[in-house]
């Protein structure tokens, strides 16, 4: 059974910076075209972040974390990164690593990990 394990998240200032990691524990089926990140502010929905195509597409990004943040995964394809730097405020959010079957794989995601929090502040 497929596990998505995300770490690396905390508390960190504004213009700080943070690597987040998502582990691909278990099968990844083929049918899933992309992988990436969403966010969830508190009390609020959440929100895609980046994701990156299983497939040997590209990345993207929502326009308020371009120039900021980068998706990125290991060689072995089994662990998935976003680098967050030039931190703001506005980013502290429950980051949760998830796969997309068809669809914008920032709109939409089949299947979420638990999340980990970043929570940026003085």
């Amino acid at each position: 059974q497929l596990r998505l394990v995300e770490s690396g998240g905390g508390k960190v200032q504004p213009g700080g910076s943070l690597k987040l990691s998502c582990a691909v524990l278990g099968p990844l089926s083929r049918d899933y075209a992309d992988i990436g990140w969403f966010r969830q502010p508190p009390g609020k929905e959440a929100e895609g972040v980046a994701c990156l195509s299983l497939r040997g597409g590209g990345a993207n990004y929502v326009n308020p974390v371009k120039g900021r943040f980068t998706i990125s995964r290991d060689q072995s394809k089994r662990t998935v990164f976003l680098q967050m730097s030039g931190l703001k405020p506005e980013d502290t959010a429950n980051y949760f690593c998830a796969t997309t079957i068809m669809g914008n794989c920032l709109d939409i995601y089949d299947y979420r990990g638990q999340g980990t929090q970043v929570t940026v502040s003085e």
